[in-house]
């Protein structure tokens, strides 16, 4: 039987391909796949390369791991295939994404999911996804592609409208979360069970247990004890006034709503600790610690450290290669999955994985106030989709005119003027049928 094929696409992202190989080295069945690491950037790819050899080494992995600028050469044959790409990278297209909407007086924190700036990241990210999909359809019709790339409810969603391709987003804000919560309320991560659905970065746990019992409640009382750790102020305001713990972080959210990042409105933001500019940060801190880590990860002197990620991908891998079960948090197409959201877009619920394949969970209704909240998300989605698809540009307006926190800050001849300032801005990185 032939060892699984597994193709890292965007594998120069070391630090997360790291995560990811010693993830799926680390289960004694997936010792010896076959992975293969492909990226445009040879320097960062080869960097990754040695990691993994590295990883193999300390595990004593049989596994087979080579590189790869050849995408035809990557795909041809993969069973599954994880893409972390960023089209346009930090520069240019992060800091087009911040600094021209700045110029308007319109301020984001992340700028990866929604807003101006997730609006532009899809326009660019898309079409480059559904080229890799296309191609596939035609070197490995049968694989499964699991998409870490954000925005992710764009992604996944315009792929389903572009390729054949089966994929499943996937994020580690449903973990990370439910750690936070429980060290928030004093109890072991280990001993709760949960139920979450919505959309990516704007879902919410519709049950959070220990042993049957509800434990908002405790979640409750860090807000009447004013406990509420500094950095997650957002999120509990938002659980104070929907009854619901959001999954994603505090800086993120503050972009997705018009309620907390005003220009002007110093006090907001000093009030719930809002990180305005705070991805950029990241990424030059990330640039700064680069060749340094590099190079750390690389002395062969160095042991590099092995403990399990929270990332979903290698237990998807290991169910679809061993049958034994486990479930995890994905993104897909909603299906009849949640009642009260639109049937198409793309909805992130408990799915079932085993040789199967990826089997979301059937959710019904979800409160009124939390489908309602998610639908000022997904009208933008939707119509940035629609462009991208269409090759409309006007629903790229319109989806600026519709996203909650851009319509909070600018009028109508703002938007239309940003939208094209953007455009002028990414150039080539645009689809030509976008710029008119």
């Amino acid at each position: 039987m032939a060892r699984p094929k597994i193709t890292f696409i965007g594998a120069g992202s070391t630090v997360f391909a790291k995560h990811l190989m010693g993830d799926i080295l680390s289960f004694p069945e997936l010792a010896d796949v076959d992975i293969v690491l492909y990226d445009v950037n040879e320097e960062r790819l080869n960097a990754s390369h040695a990691v993994g050899l590295k990883i193999k080494d300390q595990l004593g992995a049989p596994a087979r791991i080579t590189t790869t600028i050849d995408r035809d050469h990557a795909l041809d044959g993969a069973d599954y295939a994880i893409n972390m790409i960023q089209v346009a990278g930090y520069k240019p297209g992060t800091v087009v994404d911040f600094e021209t909407p700045k110029k308007y007086g319109l301020r984001q924190t992340i700028a990866d999911t929604l807003g101006i700036g997730g609006i532009m990241r899809a326009l660019r990210t898309v079409p480059v996804l559904a080229d890799m999909a296309h191609d596939m359809e035609r070197l490995c019709p049968d694989v499964l592609h699991i998409n870490y790339s954000n925005p992710m409810c764009m992604n996944v969603w315009g792929l389903d409208r572009l390729s054949k391709i089966k994929t499943v987003g996937l994020c580690h804000s449903v973990p990370y979360t439910a750690k936070e919560l429980a060290d928030d309320i004093g109890v072991p991560a280990e001993e709760i069970t949960y139920v979450v659905a919505g959309i990516n970065h704007m879902a919410f746990y519709l049950k959070f247990e220990r042993n049957g019992q509800d434990l908002y409640p405790l979640i409750k009382k860090v807000v009447e004890e004013g406990r509420v750790p500094k950095w997650n102020r957002v999120r509990y305001d938002m659980f104070a006034r929907l009854g619901y713990f959001v999954t994603e972080s505090s800086e993120h959210f503050s972009e997705y709503v018009p309620w907390y990042i005003k220009s002007g409105r110093q006090d907001l933001i000093e009030k719930y600790n809002i990180p305005l500019d705070e991805y950029p940060r990241r990424c030059e801190r990330q640039i700064a610690d680069w060749n340094t880590l590099s190079v750390e990860l690389q002395d062969p002197k160095t042991t590099i450290p092995l403990e399990r990620s929270v990332e979903y991908g290698s237990h998807i891998i290991r169910s679809m290669e061993t049958g034994q079960p486990s479930v995890i948090y994905g993104n897909v197409i909603n299906t009849n999955i949640i009642d009260n959201l639109p049937n198409g877009c793309c909805v992130e619920v408990p799915c079932l994985v085993d040789k199967n394949g990826i089997q979301p969970t059937r959710i019904g209704t979800i409160p009124p106030q939390l489908s309602a909240l998610m639908q000022t998300n997904i009208n933008v989605q939707a119509l940035t989709v629609e462009a991208i698809v269409t090759g409309k540009r006007e629903h790229v307006y319109h989806a600026a005119m519709l996203d909650p926190h851009t319509a909070a800050e600018l009028d109508l001849d703002q938007i239309w003027s940003l939208v094209d300032d953007l455009f002028k801005a990414h150039g080539a990185w645009i689809p030509e049928a976008l710029r008119g």
